[in-house]
């Protein structure tokens, strides 16, 4: 009997643990955009060039996320991306530079590939966030 208790329990948890990144739950580009704009347009743009309202008073300018993938061999950057969204690639980094915006982004968990092919639980707002930016790369 234990072992039919270890068992329910181990299918029970990992059943409640793909329930809570099901796919119904991925979150539109269009929740990307909206985020973008709260957030991001004020430094890079309304269309991700590098020239929203702050841009100018910003030493170091803030960067083009239209030509991410470009500077990438054609590939998004995604787990840079992500690391300099939430505030990893920060480090010790000190001055005017990328506010960090990880507590902003923490919420419910998705599946989302970073580009290993494995699906590793990520903030629906982040996900929203790099799938948007993803849409604005220039060929």
């Amino acid at each position: 009997m234990p072992a039919f208790r270890s068992s329910f329990l181990i299918g029970t948890a990992a059943t409640l643990t793909l329930a809570a990144c099901a796919p119904e739950e991925m979150p539109e580009v269009s929740d990307g955009r909206d985020l973008y704009m709260q957030n991001c347009a004020v430094c890079h743009g309304a269309d991700g060039t590098g020239n929203g309202p702050m841009a100018a008073a910003m030493d170091p300018a803030p960067a083009d996320l239209t030509v991410l993938a470009t500077q990438n061999g054609g590939e998004l950057p995604v787990v840079a991306l992500l690391s300099k969204i939430d505030g990893y690639a920060q480090g010790g980094i000190t001055g005017p530079s990328m506010p960090q915006f990880g507590d902003l982004l923490r919420g419910d968990l998705v599946p989302f590939d970073t580009g290993d092919g494995v699906m590793t639980p990520t903030p629906r707002k982040l996900v929203a966030l790099v799938e948007y930016i993803e849409t604005s790369q220039t060929q």
